[in-house]
């Protein structure tokens, strides 16, 4: 018999993917996470190139199986090492995933990322890599130019794949 109040709990693990599409973990297992007031968890590391590496992290920690929860309280406590509630508020806005279009410019996507139109995806690729460590934010480029060169990448390789009218005739 448990006494009340008290529960049965597995231990559980909760992971996500972050900005820099590595695996974060966060493990419970003193007690369940509550939604409201937020608990944090027992332990939680980032860094893992895998979902598993990062399971195998967390089950080392705790020194057992664990159950894989929602990536949502993984996400929330992120927010919460941020400085931020752990959940968004209803009038917060949604963010954002993904454009639509991407910035407008005048320069075509081959002189945005310094290749002409008759280039391989292979050399594509190699130019759209330099360019993005050029321009991204991370390395003091801007976030206005390095959404450029994603977007001309992405263009440019769309492009690429649908075949080029013969001008034979």
């Amino acid at each position: 018999m448990h006494a009340a109040g008290t529960e049965l709990f597995a231990p559980v693990c909760s992971i996500t993917t972050t900005q820099r599409r590595r695996f974060f973990w966060a493990a419970w297992w003193t007690a369940p996470p509550s939604r409201v007031p937020f608990r944090k968890p027992d332990a939680s590391d980032g860094g893992a190139s895998t979902h598993q590496e990062a399971l195998d992290a967390a089950e080392s920690r705790v020194g057992s199986k664990v159950v894989v929860i929602d990536a949502r309280w993984a996400r929330a406590w992120i927010r919460v090492l941020r400085g931020e509630g752990p959940w968004r508020s209803s009038t917060e806005p949604a963010p954002r995933l993904a454009r639509a279009a991407g910035p407008v410019s005048n320069e075509s996507v081959w002189a945005i990322l310094g290749v002409t139109r008759d280039v391989s995806a292979a050399e594509l690729k190699l130019a759209y890599r330099r360019r993005a460590l050029e321009t991204h934010p991370d390395h003091g480029g801007d976030p206005e130019s390095f959404q450029k060169v994603v977007h001309a990448y992405r263009e440019a390789a769309l492009r690429l794949r649908k075949p080029r009218p013969r001008r034979d005739r």
